[in-house]
């Protein structure tokens, strides 16, 4: 069978609007919307009043509502014919701080094109992926005057700090927000050229560990050898994590672990993908983790336990002989189904509590966290994806999991009961969370025309 094609009224108006498009996009890029920082708060609500401006220009019904955090922008259209179908578009409209922002090539919230690439903060997780549903959704109000289907648009500002209050929300809006289906961009593609759909999130449950010793630094020649040291003990709490074939050592972590199909499994072996590839990307020498798995499986399908930061001590410049008072680390988990970020929090106190040495005293703060997903293929919106994908980007979809987290998908599925389709544009390496974050052009303005192609195949 043929590939579709964009139908020509969409492609004509995105070609002759591409500037527009992207002059657009750069302003929301500026905005510099990072919802960790209390600081950043005013440009956060700005970024939301922003988009809200932006919906109710292409037609939308749109509004700002406040939750206890960040606020929620919700835009509405509809006027479909009887009988047509609703879909949920969601994506969030806040970003990860820029630090350290030395390491930006150009500064974070200036966006440059360089080699084909758009660098800023937000610019693929997830202002630039939410932009092109926006721009989408416009090219059939501009050409046509109306959309095949209902749609409502909900962009969170709370995503990168865990989505905290987004469950509350869906729950107490649940009866406007009913829809036939969910529709998320904020993740990756499996290669350049390659498009995907995502059958599987992991979760997350995220730590702190604090180690407290005596009441302040000591010298560590006049007390070193007799009092225990925090930095020593919290080393010993995380070297007891793993085994010695890199599985987690926690009892009972892998207890509600639910296998993978062989079919899905077998599916990834033949995926193109290359461990020697893999390692140039990110810069080793050689891959870890547990033993007996593929690196896809170790991505995709099993759970981790890593360290994502530490504190202890004097790190200045120079020697300072102290025996520190305290120590830090920040801990993650990535789960898979059916864990329960509950059960690990329980099960990981559990195990700290009893590997701590004597003589310093260790607490477990659970910062916060969410459930795996899985998917179910199967349906009407999964298959006009999968059309729609192949006319913009000349191949079909492949089927792949994803390593990280969007806590917000299982709170859709969950309360509203519908499907959820995630279809991203994103590459692997595109710094999504570190200094020069991108997004190549041509998948944004790929991902435009599959998105508009994407709700009429959605409707025939």
């Amino acid at each position: 069978m043929p590939a579709p094609t964009v139908p020509t009224d969409l492609e004509r108006w995105l070609a002759s609007n591409d500037q527009r498009i992207h002059d657009e996009l750069f302003e929301f890029l500026r905005i510099p919307s990072v919802s960790a920082r209390t600081e950043h708060n005013p440009d956060t609500l700005a970024a939301a009043h922003w988009l809200e401006r932006k919906l109710a220009a292409i037609g939308f019904t749109a509004e700002t509502i406040p939750t206890p955090g960040h606020p929620v922008v919700l835009g509405e259209w509809r006027r479909a014919p009887a009988g047509a179908p609703t879909v949920l578009v969601y994506g969030h409209y806040d970003v990860q701080p820029p630090e350290p922002l030395e390491l930006w090539t150009t500064p974070a919230f200036e966006p440059t094109i360089r080699d084909g690439k758009l660098f800023a903060r937000g610019s693929v997780d997830d202002k630039g992926q939410l932009w092109i549903h926006v721009k989408a959704l416009e090219a059939h109000l501009a050409t046509r005057g109306t959309l095949p289907c209902n749609v409502i648009l909900l962009a969170e500002g709370e995503e990168e700090v865990g989505s905290e209050h987004l469950a509350a929300f869906i729950k107490g809006h649940a009866e406007r927000l009913a829809c036939d289906a969910v529709v998320i961009s904020d993740s990756s593609m499996f290669a350049p050229g390659i498009p995907s759909i995502l059958s599987s999130l992991r979760g997350l449950a995220y730590f702190e560990i604090n180690v407290v010793g005596p009441s302040s630094d000591l010298h560590s020649g006049m007390y070193g050898g007799a009092v225990v040291n925090p930095a020593m003990a919290l080393a010993h709490i995380l070297s007891t994590f793993h085994d010695k074939k890199g599985r987690i050592a926690i009892k009972g972590f892998y207890d509600k672990v639910l296998p993978f199909p062989k079919a899905v499994l077998a599916g990834m072996k033949k995926l193109p993908f290359s461990d020697t590839r893999f390692k140039k990307d990110v810069g080793v020498k050689t891959l870890g983790g547990e033993a007996g798995k593929t690196t896809l499986e170790k991505l995709w399908t099993r759970p981790t336990l890593e360290v994502n930061g530490m504190l202890s001590g004097y790190t200045g410049e120079g020697a300072k002989t102290v025996l520190p008072a305290k120590a830090m680390a920040k801990v993650s988990c990535r789960l898979v189904p059916d864990q329960d970020p509950k059960v690990i929090e329980r099960l990981l106190k559990a195990h700290v509590k009893k590997v701590a040495p004597a003589g310093v005293t260790v607490t477990v703060e659970a910062l916060h966290g969410g459930h795996p997903w899985r998917a179910d293929l199967a349906g009407k919106i999964f298959d006009a994806a999968s059309r729609a994908l192949h006319a913009a980007f000349g191949r079909a979809p492949i089927i792949q999991g994803e390593g990280g987290s969007i806590p917000v998908v299982v709170d859709f599925q969950k309360i509203l009961k519908v499907p959820v389709l995630l279809v991203g544009f994103g590459l692997p390496g595109e710094n999504a969370h570190a200094p020069d974050e991108w997004i190549l052009v041509d998948n944004f303005r790929r991902g435009l025309r599959a998105i508009a192609t994407l709700w009429d195949e959605y409707t025939k």
